[in-house]
């Protein structure tokens, strides 16, 4: 059935295409109706004057009550007002997960243009507001007008490392929980849908005269569904996709849902949560059941942090949540929470629950199969490479079965790719439900196999892309079918960098389950091999994959393997600064390389080492070091190596004036360079012995 389609009105301060950043924006639902009182409440708080920070918004609303829509739809109208960018960001995956702060900080840093080369990796300090990345974005930010949207908050933990001492910027923040901690913060609540706007929304959705001529059955149909945005999108992608349904009848299966699940034994998902009370029944009801509060009027906004809300079959309510001590200090305005708040659950009784139980049972069986199969792919995100991979079908089967999915509305509609492949995401209210139904129809060993292909699938598109921006390194694999094959060099690299997160999260996934170490080893190797050829491959991406091939080293019980993983790693802490991180790394190189009996190994760590004490201004065991590596080379018989590491120790020496030592050894350096014929090599450490002589004939 066509479907009705309404553009997003620019609004006031309509921004022009030229703000950068607005153009990478999550779409947004098509259709967006009411919010005209919450959004003039952020308009409102947005226009005060900010002294000493950004200023913070915070849009609250349990999950279906479309947060992210309005925080878009904000951004969007007020984009004007910040010419040097808008940035976005989630700060929970789909499955309630919570991501560090200090990730979301690089990646905003590469959408900021900022650079990244001395931002050191992670390393002793993370995940707080003295981690590198966050001071780093905190700093870049100094000076400039930019709106961050930063999308489903868990906690005041997450979101202060992120806050800028610039009142020029503006934080808009979406969550589903209190945000206790931060100072000065009056949320917008969002509860449910006006009538007018309920309705206006499913005749939006549905088409056609079915609402309109039925205004007493829409009304039913908004009050069983809570006014929730989402689960009116249920409920009309299920009017949708039955034609003979009747909006009075489909509301009253809505409340029969509802009241089920609310009953002792509720189904497949009401089960699965019964068994989580059941084992943990303090935390259940005391999520479940929040202390109850007055309704606030349309777009009234409280003092408080943030808050969830009860549902209720009438409307939803928000939970009242205690004033926020001010700080003693003035500079103290922001406080964390003391532990990441645990996400915010969906109840069994929720209306979206019931509408989802409604729309899940009339999918076709080859719909559902896809729906639970979407819940394994890289962030929950897919395209027509990643759907046919999880089933197993061609590609023009997957794009038709996940197209009709998300007419349903059981999937939200991405923005398409470089290329222009439609890309699709599991809604993060819905993933837990699906899982649970996965883990309940499918066989673990049809699980497995959709997983393990999924991995071959990334290895082969990986591959391929590496061969086509270096076809001298090497031939690819055999191509793919014609709509899932990469082009040219350039579609490999806009494939590489628009997938390069859900590749890095799909590789972590396997490696952190265990039981696909092979094919997550080959995508591991893959992508160390082709994300570099792209010019833009981050130094904390190539990080955290020798960090995963050290995982699958040491748990095989692979020496040599992990030995050149950590210096991997620790050759990227040396060229981020971070001395004493790569320090440890070669020493534990070092440890591995000698229970392998790799000489060559050890010497690299060895040498390594003494670089890091050299930077360190430890010129003595600098020394020592560089020492052990020069006769572990001599062994070896490798003169180029040889020859640098005698200059290596008598720059060693120089540091601690033992002038006569340290000529010595860049003599012995120029005697090993002119054997093995190196004429550049005799030309520099000549030159340091020339500046040797000379500062030892002025007495220095």
């Amino acid at each position: 059935m066509a479907r009705k389609t309404v553009t997003m009105e620019a609004g006031p301060g309509a921004p022009a295409e030229r703000v950068p950043g607005l153009d990478r924006l999550p779409a947004g639902p098509a259709l967006f109706v009411g919010r005209r009182a919450e959004l003039a409440a952020l308009r409102a708080a947005a226009a005060r004057p900010a002294e000493g920070r950004s200023p913070v918004l915070v849009l609250a609303g349990r999950p279906g009550s479309g947060r992210t829509a309005p925080a878009l739809r904000f951004a969007v109208t007020a984009a004007a007002q910040y010419p040097d960018g808008v940035l976005f960001a989630r700060l929970s995956a789909p499955d309630g997960a919570r991501v560090p702060p200090a990730r979301v900080a690089r990646r905003l840093l590469e959408r900021l243009g900022a650079d990244t080369a001395g931002v050191p990796l992670p390393g002793a300090v993370e995940d707080g507001r003295d981690d590198p990345a966050c001071v780093a974005l905190r700093r870049a930010l100094a000076g400039r007008r930019v709106l961050l949207l930063l999308d489903d908050v868990r906690d005041a933990g997450q979101l202060w490392p992120l806050l800028a001492d610039e009142p020029g910027c503006l934080v808009l923040a979406t969550t589903a929980g209190p945000l206790t901690g931060i100072e000065d913060i009056d949320p917008v609540i969002l509860g449910g849908l006006d009538r007018l706007a309920a309705a206006e929304l499913l005749g939006d959705l549905v088409s056609g005269t079915r609402i309109s001529c039925d205004p007493v059955g829409a009304a039913d149909l908004a009050e069983a569904c809570g006014s929730q945005p989402a689960a009116l999108r249920l409920m009309a992608g299920r009017l949708r996709g039955n034609a003979k349904l009747a909006v009075t009848e489909a509301a009253k299966e809505l409340v029969r849902a509802v009241a089920e699940a609310s009953a002792p034994v509720a189904g497949v998902a009401g089960e699965a949560e019964q068994e989580e009370k059941s084992e943990k029944p303090g935390k259940a009801e005391k999520a479940e059941k929040p202390a109850k509060a007055a309704k606030p009027a349309p777009g009234k906004r409280r003092k408080a942090a943030g808050a969830a809300e009860e549902p209720k079959a009438a409307g939803p309510a928000p939970v009242a949540t205690p004033p926020v001590e001010p700080a003693r200090d003035p500079a103290a305005w922001v406080r964390p929470a003391p532990e990441p708040a645990e996400p915010v659950p969906v109840p069994d009784n929720d209306p979206l629950i019931g509408a989802f139980t409604l729309a899940y049972a009339a999918l076709p069986a080859v719909q559902a199969r896809m729906l639970r199969a979407l819940t394994l792919a890289p962030a929950q995100c897919a395209d027509v490479r990643t759907a046919s991979a999880l089933v197993g079908c061609p590609a023009q089967q997957a794009a038709g079965t996940v197209a009709a999915v998300a007419e349903r509305e059981l999937l939200t509609v991405e923005p398409p790719a470089a290329d222009g492949t439609a890309r699709y995401r599991v809604p993060g209210r819905l993933h837990p439900r699906l899982v649970r139904l996965r883990e309940r129809e499918d066989r673990p060993a049809e699980v497995e196999l959709a997983r393990a292909r999924l991995l071959e699938r990334l290895v082969r598109l990986t591959e391929c892309a590496r061969a086509l921006l270096d076809p001298a390194g090497g031939p690819g694999p055999d191509p793919l079918p014609g709509p899932l094959r990469l082009t040219s060099a350039a579609h490999a690299r806009q494939w590489l960098l628009g997938e390069r997160d859900p590749l890095l999260g799909a590789v972590a996934d396997a490696i952190g389950q265990g039981d696909l170490d092979g094919s997550a080893g080959r995508l591991v190797t893959a992508l160390l091999r082709a994300l570099p050829l792209t010019g833009a491959a981050a130094p904390a991406d190539l990080y955290q994959l020798h960090e995963l091939v050290l995982t699958v080293a040491e748990r095989h019980g692979r020496p040599r393997r992990a030995s050149a993983a950590l210096l991997n790693l620790g050759d990227l802490q040396a060229a981020a600064g971070g001395w004493e991180q790569a320090s440890g790394h070669y020493r534990a190189a070092l440890e591995h390389a000698r229970s392998a009996d790799d000489e060559a190994l050890c010497a690299r760590a060895l040498e390594g080492a003494a670089g890091c004490h050299r930077a360190l201004g430890d010129a003595v065991r600098a020394a020592d070091w560089y020492g052990r590596a020069l006769g572990l080379r001599q062994s070896m018989g490798d003169q180029a190596a040889e020859a640098r590491l005698l200059a290596r120790v008598a720059e060693a020496h120089t540091a601690q004036r033992r002038f006569e030592e340290a000529e010595r050894e860049y003599r012995a350096s120029l005697a090993v360079l002119r054997r093995i014929g190196d004429e550049h090599g005799r030309e520099v450490v000549g030159t340091a012995l020339a500046e040797l002589r000379e500062r030892a004939l002025a007495g220095w």
